[in-house]
């Protein structure tokens, strides 16, 4: 079965001054220490960047954290709306990949994380939210979350991809 990651909006102007950066430090060590685990076995990993509003005279407030590690092979898609799906050519990208699963990390759970997942599984992809890698200037939006949505946790990614 092939995985795909997808990284969501973790990018300076979006999450930087949402979330602390504590909760950001603990986020992107699950999201990297997947990333790296799917990378070795040659699953994808996908940076989801919204542009919406995008000031070309600011474009590294638009550029991923740097607590995220994007590596080479990694791909980015742009997005303009809450769904990475609406509008993009990620359903196509992931479908090329043969990807069937399909993991969500990143900022905000409440919004563009869910929007994304419900639009993986509108597109008969398996969705799954990454435990410990999604963020919320909400602490209530990551329980409701975690409670409402499929889960995995690193050590079964580990697991699925050895």
């Amino acid at each position: 079965m092939k995985i795909g990651l997808l990284i969501v909006d973790m990018q300076e102007h979006i999450v930087r001054n949402q979330v602390e950066k504590s909760k950001i430090d603990h986020a992107c060590e699950y999201i990297n220490h997947v990333a790296d685990a799917l990378r070795s076995q040659n699953h994808v990993v996908i940076q989801i960047q919204d542009i919406e509003g995008m000031d070309e005279a600011k474009p590294e407030e638009y550029r991923c954290i740097p607590e995220i590690d994007v590596k080479h092979g990694d791909l980015t898609i742009t997005k303009q709306n809450s769904n990475a799906f609406w509008q993009t050519e990620l359903e196509q990208v992931l479908s090329s990949q043969n990807v069937e699963l399909v993991i969500i990390g990143g900022f905000a759970v409440e919004e563009c994380v869910t929007f994304t997942y419900h639009g993986a599984e509108e597109r008969g992809f398996k969705p799954v939210l990454l435990q410990n890698g999604i963020l919320s200037a909400h602490p209530d939006a990551i329980t409701s979350a975690l409670r409402d949505r499929n889960v995995v946790s690193y050590p079964v990614i580990d697991y699925l991809v050895k």
